[in-house]
């Protein structure tokens, strides 16, 4: 069964995103080489990317529109949407899938292949969450607190605990943390 893996930047006191939709300045905190070979990586592992539908068309959008091996792997891995609302999955190589998020996530994770990745979606998260489904975390804390902005984690009906597997230090100040999901 393929792993399901939430990656995200955040700010030290926990949000993705700026008050306003898609304002990701503090991902310039953390940018460098070093997160950019780190990415190339990790683009390896993936065999799919799910998104929810505003993640999945802010990425397109500004993906489909950039040079480089960043884009070039955005824009050549599988993707998959979940979304209630009707679209249309027109980026390279995506699917809108049919159904409740966490049935198609579990769905998902039984295909063959590498594992799934969760970029952004702090909804679609907040409900994969819930039904136990996500196995690791990767965090970059961005060396900056917002005060306000949409938190990455939402509030939720009990305590969640984890195991810190790994952290590396960047040079521009930030911290990639791999967290595994503790299970009872």
């Amino acid at each position: 069964m393929r792993k399901l893996i939430a990656w995200n930047v955040m700010t030290l006191d926990g949000y993705f995103e700026g008050s306003a939709p898609w304002q990701l300045d503090m991902h310039g905190t953390v940018w460098g080489e070093e997160l950019e070979e780190f990415s190339l990586d990790q683009g390896r592992e993936i065999g799919t990317l799910l998104f929810g539908r505003r993640t999945y068309e802010g990425m397109r959008d500004y993906w489909t529109k950039e040079e480089g091996p960043i884009a070039s792997m955005m824009n050549g891995l599988d993707k998959a949407v979940a979304s209630r609302s009707s679209m249309t999955a027109d980026w390279a190589n995506s699917r809108l899938l049919q159904g409740e998020a966490a049935e198609t996530a579990r769905a998902l994770k039984h295909e063959d292949g590498r594992d799934v990745y969760v970029f952004g979606s702090a909804d679609l998260l907040a409900t994969l969450m819930a039904e136990d489904l996500v196995d690791e975390y990767r965090l970059c804390l961005a060396p900056v607190v917002w005060g306000e902005g949409t938190p990455l984690f939402k509030p939720a009906g009990g305590r969640t605990h984890f195991t810190l597997r790994e952290s590396r230090p960047l040079r521009t100040g930030g911290l990639i943390l791999f967290y595994e999901r503790k299970r009872p």
